[in-house]
């Protein structure tokens, strides 16, 4: 197995990693440093977010430079203010032993007077946004007319956020540039173009996905209504009363809006977004990494600079579009071999992007029930509980204090004394949770299966056997696929040419008919309504397999429709393709 001390860098480096306790590099580092040491070259390194791309760039970069000139000689650009700063900290580290080197960060959000002055005292790095790069560039602060290597940190991200010209700009603007190291979580064609536009022959190294690999996160998926969906995350909040997380919004807006309502309901939480200025945005990590929060919320952009190893917690209060954004933000928890959780917050009608993330990650989500009023009770109880167990009292405390807590106390009983404290510490949660209501969206699971079940509904689905459905055990894989509801709640299925019938229990009945609605099967738009109440009465149904055209046992009825209208318009309605 590899080790940083037989990478041959120079002994300033390995002795500062060493102070790191930094000892076996991980896999993009392996793959990375040997070949940038030894053979520089114009390399692409594919690796997501907490997989060590800093160190793997890093290290090779800062063993280049020579500490003697005392001009640019190496530019780092990444997305963000907070992975600029990240990685400057990070290079500080490296390069503490190194005599004479000096790297610096400029970025957005802050004055520019202070970043003229620490460009202009000669140091040999700088780590960049693109934005405040080109500023500085245009007001001749500096000149990057002797860099040699240029890092495009998480260019996929760079990219999307609009710095295409920005980038193009300043590539064009190093005129000695020897080698470019461009590292992105995804290969996309605008990563791709970029790389054929300012870079040759270039070598490519890739890595896992870490959340493919990653099997100490548990996914786990909680379905609710639209309109449900603070209360649910409010509720899991409280369920998981040790959270050290983040919680992930898609805008800016929502992150400020949902962490005003928490922070109201005195939460210890705290937004983290882009409109926000830097000294703020600052106070905000440092509150987290000091661990002043129990959680923060923020956009996916703005969480790009959080580098957190013991988070337990991420919930993503809506999910995002992209899968690959998915597996950045789980990525989040469960690093250094530790485990973590990451919970996603979900309509009905999103349980098909579930089923998307689990295909292009490979990840199997688990569904979870919202926990009741009851269960959150109980879980905050024996985490108090647990909380008294394990405290450790100062000395001086028992000395200071206990004669008078004994005397206060000597008349009351131990078990009323303990009662009285837990409920000082429950009854908040007791007022609110005590009749609370059920938040989980769709259907009784508890109800038994069987053929005669009592208040089961029969319904109708516009797919057969000439859509592909050719057998019961195909049509109950598409809906249990399309719903999350589990088998054992549909039975007496009955597949024809144009259509198909089954049953399930009425609870489930209103749900299954809102999720399936909005679902396609090859092309065509599924249909699914009760079938005709004398139908399902009389139990006459075809058998499985028929090629009937009828429905409901030979009655010849339509299915009987929510909206107005005659049968013979909803029969051809349902057969149109």
């Amino acid at each position: 197995m590899i080790s940083f001390s037989s990478l041959s860098l120079r002994e300033e480096l390995t002795r500062a990693v060493s102070d790191m306790g930094f000892e076996t590099p991980t896999p993009i580092q392996q793959k990375v440093i040997p070949q940038l040491l030894s053979q520089p070259s114009d390399i692409i390194g594919l690796a997501q977010t907490g997989t060590g791309k800093t160190a793997a760039f890093g290290l090779p970069l800062l063993h280049h430079v020579d500490v003697a000139q005392k001009h640019v000689q190496a530019l780092v650009l990444s997305p963000t203010r907070e992975l600029c700063m990240q990685i400057q900290e990070e290079f500080k580290k490296y390069g503490y032993y190194m005599r004479g080197l000096r790297t610096t960060a400029v970025y957005g959000g802050v004055p520019i007077g202070g970043q003229i002055r620490e460009v202009k005292s000669h140091p040999q790095v700088i780590v960049a946004t693109p934005g405040r790069l080109i500023d500085l560039l245009e007001r001749k602060a500096l000149s990057l007319e002797q860099v040699q290597y240029v890092v495009l940190d998480e260019a996929d991200e760079m990219l999307n956020m609009g710095f295409r010209e920005d980038i193009e700009f300043i590539l064009k603007n190093t005129p000695a540039r020897q080698y470019t190291w461009l590292f992105s979580a995804t290969m996309n064609n605008d990563v791709r173009n970029i790389a054929k536009r300012f870079m040759s022959k270039w070598q490519e190294f890739a890595v896992a996905k870490e959340n493919v690999t990653n099997e100490n996160i548990d996914h786990q998926y909680y379905v609710t209504s639209h309109h449900n969906r603070f209360e649910t995350l409010r509720r899991l909040l409280d369920f998981t009363p040790g959270i050290y997380g983040i919680i992930f919004t898609r805008t800016k807006q929502d992150c400020q809006d949902i962490s005003e309502k928490l922070m109201k309901m005195g939460y210890h939480v705290s937004p983290l977004h882009g409109d926000m200025d830097q000294k703020m945005r600052s106070k905000v990590m440092e509150r987290f990494k000091n661990k002043q929060l129990q959680a923060i919320v923020a956009t996916d952009v703005a969480a790009r600079g959080i580098d957190v190893n013991d988070i337990t917690h991420v919930i993503n209060y809506e999910l995002p579009d992209d899968p690959e954004v998915y597996t950045h933000r789980s990525g989040r928890t469960a690093r250094a071999g530790k485990s973590g959780i990451c919970m996603s917050i979900v309509s009905p009608k999103e349980i098909s992007n579930i089923r998307q993330v689990e295909r292009i990650s490979k990840t199997r989500f688990n569904k979870s029930d919202i926990p009741d009023g009851a269960e959150v009770i109980r879980k905050k109880l024996f985490y108090y509980l647990e909380q008294i167990e394990t405290a450790s009292p100062e000395e001086d405390f028992g000395r200071v204090y206990q004669a008078s807590i004994h005397e206060r106390f000597a008349d009351m009983e131990k078990d009323e004394l303990i009662r009285r404290l837990i409920w000082l510490q429950l009854k908040e949660t007791i007022a609110a949770y005590g009749d609370a209501e059920d938040l989980n969206a769709g259907y009784n699971t508890q109800e038994p299966r069987g053929k005669a079940r009592s208040g089961s509904v029969r319904l109708f689905i516009n797919v057969g056997m000439k859509d592909g459905i050719s057998s019961n055990e195909k049509l109950l894989h598409f809906i249990t696929e399309s719903t999350d509801i589990e088998a054992g709640q549909i039975d007496r299925i009955t597949v024809r040419d144009l259509s198909s019938f089954f049953n399930v229990s009425s609870s489930a009945a209103e749900y299954i008919i809102q999720v399936m609605s909005q679902k396609k099967f090859k092309g065509r738009k599924v249909r699914i309504e009760e079938a005709e109440q004398r139908d399902r009465e009389r139990g006459g149904y075809a058998s499985k397999g028929s090629s009937s055209t009828r429905y409901g046992g030979g009655s010849g009825r339509a299915p009987r429709s929510h909206s107005s209208g005659g049968s013979q318009k909803v029969n051809k309605r349902y057969y149109d393709k």
